[in-house]
This record gives structure tokens, sequence and C-alpha cells, in this order.
């Protein structure tokens, strides 16, 4: 295989094709359709940049040819076409099942949105582009234009003529069902390195190699731990002479501000970050890079002309320069990976080949040639764009409007495969100053695919924690931490994305399609298997000092992990957060791994203390995956993805390292399983902390490694927000079974004690304080007191909050004392 090259399965079994002399369908499953229109007959079967495998298993489906048209059944759906130009009178298609919408060629679908190249300069919402799920049934992917691959991998153009060439989703609301077809087809999203889901510094301002580093032991000095260094524009040289243009395109050290690169590379690696450098390739190689002479030599050109070697991404031999003398230079020095910064369009000097899909396909088998994990930070393209993991949105404008857009922004990137969205979290530039803004779009990153702080070069434009007010700059700290900790959970996300195409957020209306609620609250989503988060986007209300959002639970019971307050499901409310807090629900049966390291170290180590949320209520399971993060790997689909020990997916050899932790709500028996592969990476012994989320136990708690006859009695310990129990050094290789009693419930949280100090802290008279305690803890039913809360002419945003925690739990209510 050549270096440009990749495995791909592009034309598709013969066995699932109906063709004709200028048409050709493709059954690729039961309900994803190619439909193709070529004039001369000749059909494209090279590999796009959304279809790198066509070659599926062929589905059953029924071909009738009546002589003048034709007709394809699969379960799903019923197609007919006239066999002429695909038109409206001549083509359509009839869905099967619960929704038998039909579709006619060339008919206007709305679907529930995909994402979009860039955010650049949005300040609020801006429209996205398609993806593949829609209420109505159907999605279309037009490929008509994309460039594709030859054999050799190098890229090209589509045939001229007159063609047509898209794919028909027909999966009604089986949303999960149409993305896995997606992803059947474009290939799965590559696993990310582990390191890549902590916290990311970035910020576009003139470090030099001391400021830098002072700023990274400034957060270890604060107990808050970074594993990526991001160095924007001014790691390479800016101010240059004016006959060479300008100074965004640059390869070569600013040797006043970093004299000694390796020097200072290696420093960040020996603090446990990885680096990566921007790029804006455009400008090509110019004179005065270091690296001009070797290309030019390379390239054929005379270096004592200085003439400039512009960028082409269509020419192999640049690319073999632009790779091997330019960049592998700078991985050389101590760089682990690449921003990928284009902005400059999607054309080239051949019509149809876009050097951002360019650059970040090659970026990404080339950065992936050795043994490490392949990853790139880079702008988002097109259909199949997730094969190139970390999406880079761009430059946000630094307003609420903007934040207000991001959570529903990143969800439905997810419609179109594409789960790794990295936003400049506190927005980019213009905007204003205001702490609790910044918080809050913190609070959203560490809920986010990826948290990576950045900000504009404007002087007072600035990310350090340490800048922002004593109450913004602890919440912050303490969200980073809250990030790191969640990396145990966020690699088995992670590893989840990779294996079984799920990725880590997701709208609400993939689990719940056909609940209308559903598609009524597009900032909230699923973070990971275990979690619903709904984001504080806007400013907190000045008299109760209360961010708030609307939210929709789903039929289950819900329990806020941060608060322990305890939630009916199957309904809309409303909830209200003090500027420290931030909605995070977990239902009935939900487990959370997280780091419990007592003092967080850069880098992503698997930790020797790991702390167990767990919802009791209901059945639940957790499978905890580690690796050693090394090692590559090939997908089944042929894409070069990277997983732990460089074993093809499919083969016999165990790829991670999985901790099952389970639970079992009739027996309350949890049971943390044995780490199996053990593999050196992993701690011998972990201490092991389980916080019962709102429950307290009734009964003894009894525990018992597996491989001994006794049990020993461990005693919980009453926190805020439950009960902990902490087990000491167990052996990772024996199963550790947890015995909580018979059927453990939920405590029912009295929620006024939780109103006091929403009423105490409201800027409001004090009489009034005075006769709202008064109310609401009467000796009457909760209906009554209610009621006269309603119409006592309160603040509506106060009235809100008091009534969130006093409806929080129909079990509270339905008690037979009503006193405080």
């Amino acid at each position: 295989m050549s270096r440009y090259d990749f495995p791909t399965s592009p034309v598709a079994h013969a066995d699932a094709v109906v063709a004709g002399d200028s048409y050709r369908f493709t059954i690729l499953t039961d309900g994803l359709l190619r439909y193709e229109w070529a004039d001369d007959g000749k059909f494209e079967d090279r590999a796009s940049t959304f279809a790198v495998r066509r070659k599926l298993a062929v589905p059953d489906f029924y071909v009738w040819d009546r002589g003048d048209a034709v007709e394809i059944s699969t379960t799903r759906f019923h197609l007919i076409y006239n066999k002429k130009k695909f038109s409206s009178e001549g083509f359509a298609i009839q869905l099967k099942g619960t929704i038998t919408n039909r579709w006619r060629y060339g008919q206007d679908i709305k679907t529930l949105g995909g994402t979009t190249r860039t955010l650049d300069m949005a300040n609020g919402r801006i429209p996205v582009e398609p993806g593949v799920l829609a209420r109505d049934g159907f999605a279309v992917i037009e490929d008509s234009k994309t460039m594709v691959f030859e054999k050799n991998g190098w890229v090209a153009p589509r045939k001229p003529g007159t063609r047509s060439d898209a794919y028909i989703f027909m999966y009604g609301h089986d949303y999960r069902d149409a993305m896995r077809a997606y992803y059947a087809v474009s290939g799965s999203q590559p696993l990310l390195p582990r390191w890549a889901l902590g916290n990311w510094w970035s910020r576009y301002h003139r470090y030099s190699h001391t400021e830098y580093i002072d700023l990274i032991d400034h957060f270890e000095r604060d107990n808050v731990p970074m594993t990526v260094a991001v160095l924007d524009m001014d790691w390479h040289k800016v101010n240059i002479p004016p006959e060479y243009g300008n100074g965004w395109t640059g390869y070569s050290w600013n040797r006043d501000l970093f004299p000694h690169p390796s020097s200072f590379l290696q420093k960040l690696r020996d603090r446990g970050l990885r680096t990566t450098l921007n790029v804006h390739p455009a400008d090509g190689i110019r004179a005065y890079e270091d690296q001009y002479k070797e290309v030019a030599k390379y390239l054929g050109y005379d270096p004592s002309k200085e003439e400039q070697i512009k960028f082409d991404c269509t020419d192999r031999k640049f690319m073999d320069a632009y790779f091997d003398i330019v960049h592998h230079e700078l991985e050389e020095e101590g760089v682990d990976f690449w921003w990928v910064d284009w902005q400059q369009g999607d054309r080239s000097k051949i019509e149809g080949i876009d050097p951002l899909w360019v650059l970040n396909h090659f970026h990404f088998l080339d950065i992936g040639r050795g043994r490490q994990r392949p990853l790139i930070l880079s702008r988002f393209a097109g259909p199949g764009s997730h094969r190139y993991q970390i999406g880079f949105s761009g430059d946000t404008v630094m307003t609420w409007d903007s934040l207000q857009f991001q959570p529903e922004f990143t969800a439905t990137a997810s419609n179109i495969g594409y789960g790794w969205w990295s936003h400049d979290i506190g927005g980019h530039m213009h905007g204003y100053k205001d702490d609790e803004l910044t918080t809050r779009w913190v609070q959203l990153g560490c809920f986010s695919p990826i948290l990576r702080l950045h900000s504009s070069n404007n002087i007072f434009n600035t990310r350090e924690p340490w800048k922002f007010g004593t109450e913004a700059c602890e919440i912050i700290e303490e969200t980073m931490r809250l990030r790191h900790r969640l990396i145990p959970y966020l690699y088995s996300m992670n590893a989840r994305s990779a294996l079984d195409d799920e990725p880590l957020v997701q709208p609400m209306y993939w689990d719940y399609p056909d609940a209308e609620e559903a598609y009524t609250v597009p900032n909230q989503f699923k973070f990971g298997s275990e979690l619903i988060v709904a984001p504080i986007t806007k400013s907190r209300d000045p008299d109760t000092h209360l961010g708030k959002v609307k939210a929709w639970l789903p039929g289950l019971r819900f329990v806020d992990i941060f608060t322990g307050v305890v939630y009916d499901g199957d309904r809309d409310l409303l909830l209200h957060r003090y500027l420290a807090g931030v909605p995070v629900l977990a239902a009935e049966g939900a487990i959370v791994p997280l780091d419990a390291s007592h003092h967080l170290k850069n880098g992503v180590p698997n930790p020797s203390s790991l702390e167990i949320l767990l919802v009791v209520g209901a059945d639940g399971s957790f499978d905890l995956i580690e690796d050693n993060g090394t090692g590559t790997q090939v997908d089944d689909g042929g894409f070069q993805v990277v997983e732990a020990d460089g074993q093809e997916s499919g083969d016999d050899n165990v790829t991670f390292s999985c901790t099952t932790i389970s639970y079992k709500q009739s027996s309350g028996v949890l049971r943390i399983g044995s780490t199996s592969p053990m593999d050196p990476s992993i701690p011998k012994h972990r201490d092991w902390t389980i916080r019962l989320i709102a429950h307290t136990p009734r009964e003894e708690v009894r525990c018992q490694l597996k491989n001994t006859k006794k049990s020993s009695v461990v005693k919980p310990l009453a926190d805020s927000r439950g009960t902990v129990i902490q087990l000491n050094s167990v052996p990772s290789d024996q199963e550790c079974v947890l015995e909580l009693g018979r059927g453990p419930q939920l405590d029912i949280v009295d929620p006024l004690s939780l109103c006091w100090p929403i009423i105490y802290d409201t800027y409001m008279d004090y009489d009034k304080k005075e006769a709202i305690w008064s109310t609401i803890t009467a000796n009457q039913p909760v209906s009554t007191r209610v009621s006269r809360l309603q119409n006592m002419d309160l603040q509506q945003e106060l009235l809100d909050a008091l009534l969130e925690l006093i409806l929080a739990d129909s079990r509270w209510a339905s008690q037979e004392s009503f006193g405080f």
C-alpha cells in the first residue's frame, strides 16, 4: 500500500444492485438506498468522501421489472421508478411500518439538522446542513459532487457529464438504525487517545517559552489538571518581510519566543501534556521558512530564486514534501498532532477537490503512520468528516446568544455522525466581559465532547481562571477538575462510540423518537449512556441569583448527581441552579465511574482510586473500559483507526481491559467485576468509593471479595447527596460484591430545607419572605400550600424555583405528615 492508501470496499455486492442503461440502484441495507443516474451509463465505483464501504451484507429485497417500470421492496420501503431520467413524476418511494409517508424525487426534506463547516463569526443561531434523521422518515445525502479516492488512495474528481449520485435513508423514527446504516457505509468514529478527553489550554496569545511553562505550573499549583497544550499562531514567525505576504502561514519557530523548541516541548511532555500547533497551510512554503531550501530542492525549484512554493493539495509530490520535510521535522522535535486551520473555501486547482477534505484525510493518515493513535483538530468538511475525529468549530462571538446555540449545535451534529466537536469554550472574540457567561460556558464545556478553553488575541480577553472574580474562578477550576474526574466515564464512552456507533452527545429524541416533548428541548442532551444534561445558557435572575433551563424528563425517576434531588419523570419542568450548579440527571439504575484521586495530575494514567456514582431503584450495568494507550488498529470497515493493542476489529484478541460494574435492584447487590485482561497499565489494587446518590441504607452493608468465604461489614458515611462507602485496596483481578439490602429505594428528600436558602438569598421584602416560609411549612396538604403560593403574587422566578423543589418528588407530597 502507498502512504496515501487506506483500506476501502467501495464496490457493492452485485446481488445488491438493480441497474439499467442509465440508472443504478444499490440496496445497501433494508432502509438505505443509493440511486445513480449517468447519461453515458458509467457509474461511480470509487470510494467517495462519504461512502468508503458499499460492500455490505445484501439485505432481503424483491424486484419486479414491469418493462417500462421497476419496483423494489424491502421490509422498510417500496420504490416505483419509470426507468427514465429521475423526476418527481417517475421516481417515488413509500415507507412501510408505523410511518407511511411518501417521498418523490426532488422533494424538499426537512431533517432534524446536522452540522456545518464553521461557526466563524457566529453570534447565536446559524443554519446547519442536513443530517440523516427526519420526523417524516426520509433523509438524503447528495454525493454527486464530492471528490473520490483512486485505488492507490489518491484523490480525484468525479467523472464529467450529467450524473446524479445520492443516498436516501428510509428509517422512519428508527433513528439509531439510520445512524448505524450511516456509519456502515461511511466508517465508524475512530477511538480518541485518552489524553484528548481532559482539559485543553488554547489561547491566541503571543506566548513565550517561559510564560507558557509558568502558566501550566500555575494550573498545577491550583490542582487543575491539564492534558493538551495548544499553541496558536505565534509559535511560528508572524512578522515577516512584506514581500512574502502575510504571516498566517508559517512552519518556522519564532526563536525570540521559543529559542529551544525541543526543550520547550519536552518540558510540556514532562508535565504530562501533549502538544498541538496551529497551522494555516494556504500560502504554501515561502523562502523565509527554515525548511524552504530542502522543500525547493525536492520539488525542483531553484532555492536561490526564493520563489514561493504554492500550496497545492492536488500535487502528490507537494504533499509528500508537506508531510515528510515540513511536518515530520516538527514532530521529531515533540509535536504530537496538528490543528489544521483551513479557512480558504472548498476550491483547488482541480474542480471538485476540496482542500479541507484533502488536509483532514491525509493529515489523519500521516499522524497515525506509526504506533501512535492518530488525532487531528480541524474543520468539518461534510458527511464522512467524523472519520477525522475532533472538529474545530471556529471563532464564535462571545455572547449569551452564542452560548445558547452551542448545546443544540453539538447534539444535532450526531445526526450526521459527527460526535467530537471542540468549541472555543468561553467564545472567541468581540463580545464583552462577563464572568457569569464564561463560567456557564466552561460548565457546558465540561459536558461537551472536548473541553478546550480558547480566546482571541485581544489583550483583555483571557481564560485563566484566576483572572476572573473569586466566585467565577472557584467554579471554573472546580469544573475543570470535574472534567478530569469524568475521564474514566468519558473513555468508556469513547470506546462505545468507536465500537458501537454511539456518539457521546445525543439529542433526546434518539431515545424517545415518539415523544413530542423530546423535540422541544433542543439544548438538553444525553451525555453518554448514563447522564442527561440540561445546561444553563442564559444569565441568572438578579433577585433570586438562579439560572434556569427548561427541561423534559422521560417516564423514569431521576436524581441530580450534584444536589441529590429526586425528580419524577414524564413531565416538563424548569430547573433552577446557582452559578455553581448545572443540572445533570441520572435515572434509577445509573452507574457513573469517576477518577477519585486525591490529587489530580496532568496526563491521564488509569487511576488507582475510582468513585462509582450509583442511583438505586432499577437494575444497572456499566463496562469500565481502559487500555495501555498504545497501538493502532484497522476498523472492520477499512478506515484506519486506533484502539488499544494493534489488533484488527473482529480478531479474537481482546482490545481493551474491561471492568464490569453491575447492580441488581431486587437483591440490592453491587458487583465490581474483576478487570480482564489485566495489563501493567492497570493498578493491581484500587480504592473504590461508592457514592449512593439520594440513598441511605436501612440495613447493614456487607462487602465480600469473590475468592474469600467471609464478608465484612462496612460503615456508610452520610454526606449532602446521600451516602458514601469506602473500599480500600481491592485487588483488581478479583470481583468485589457489596450488599446494600434487598430492594433499596431512593430517599424521600425533604424539599423544604432546600427551599430555605433560595428564600433567604432572594432580594425581596423580609415580611414577604416570612409569609412564604409560613406557607410552605404549614400543616396542610402540599396541593393547598402550592395553591397558596401561586396566589401570593410572587416574582415568577422565585415561585418557579420553589415549585421545582416542592413538586420534584411526588412521594414526598403523598406522605401522611405535612409538617417541616
